[in-house]
């Protein structure tokens, strides 16, 4: 039987959309609207000397994929930017799967260290993140320069005789990410695990059950959502990231966040870069949609 909703039930509906209406209105103002902006920018064409004219086209979705033969007009396919699409994907998936790789152990003794420890360790964790994103990543490129500080310390071991190139290629796209996302990751797993009862994990062994089998059939199910927590968290952000690949990569190993800023910079082609982003937010909306459906079949499976 449906319940039928008394003068209080309104009332207090009433109220409590009244609380929420100041996150409403900045969310419209400062989330929809601009994205229906955005919107509208890539069905427009491109002015001369940037921004847009008003004028109804398809062409900056048509020119993801192909460009125009400049004789004839016709459709030639390019595979340039989706190359860069690929490539942002890729980089996506592995920084997400090597900072659970990495961050699940961190997690893991973070939440077996005496409860008096643990702020500690999570200060720690979070000391480094309280500078700006463009300070450690240069300090990152301090780092790993041909002068940097792994090549001056393998050189003095004699362990190579001179300097490994590791700025400016996709290792150091690779190693700015993870850097930069592993707290996303780290915190929520060490979230669900501080909560875990560790004698579930007792008891698995006292039932002769190996490390690997506890490992795998008691804490990380139990940790699951503090993982698919973690990797929406990394992924989202290392899929349209900017600064990392831009400084670390030189510019030569573009992602799609710097073709991005690449249109609506230097080549003032506004429509193609709202498309451009259109399309990167429909591949991350996917992605999640995708995420959260798998893990909603798995916890009722």
């Amino acid at each position: 039987m449906s319940q039928i909703a008394t003068p209080q039930d309104k009332q207090d509906a009433r109220r409590h959309l009244l609380l929420a209406s100041p996150a409403i209105v900045i969310m419209i103002l400062l989330g929809f609207i601009p994205l229906m902006i955005v919107v509208a920018y890539s069905f427009m064409a491109p002015g001369d000397y940037g921004g847009v004219v008003p004028k109804f086209t398809f062409e900056a979705y048509v020119s993801l994929i192909f460009q125009r033969d400049m004789f004839d007009d016709t459709l030639i396919f390019s595979p340039a930017y989706l190359e860069i699409y690929i490539r942002t994907a890729v980089f996506g998936v592995a920084t997400t799967v090597f900072c659970v790789l990495i961050g699940f152990p961190t997690a893991y003794f973070m939440a077996t260290r005496p409860a008096k420890q643990r702020n500690l360790w999570v200060l720690l964790l979070t000391i480094p993140f309280w500078s700006n994103l463009l300070v450690r990543t240069i300090a990152v490129m301090f780092i790993i320069r041909d002068e940097g500080l792994i090549n001056t310390v393998l050189m003095q071991l004699g362990l190579i005789d001179h300097p490994i190139t590791l700025l400016y290629t996709n290792f150091a796209i690779l190693l700015g990410l993870v850097y930069s996302f592993l707290p996303f990751m780290v915190l929520p797993i060490y979230a669900s695990l501080e909560k875990f009862d560790f004698r579930l994990a007792e008891a698995g062994f006292d039932l002769y059950a190996s490390r690997f089998q506890v490992l795998t059939q008691i804490i990380i199910p139990l940790a699951k959502p503090g993982i698919v927590t973690g990797s929406i968290l990394v992924f989202v952000p290392a899929f349209g990231a900017y600064v990392t690949p831009l400084l670390l990569g030189g510019g030569s190993h573009l992602m799609i966040g710097d073709l991005i800023a690449l249109q609506f910079g230097s080549s003032r082609n506004w429509p193609l870069g709202s498309a451009f982003s259109i399309v990167l937010m429909v591949f991350v909306l996917l992605a999640l949609l995708f995420q959260i459906r798998r893990s909603g079949q798995v916890k009722h499976g």
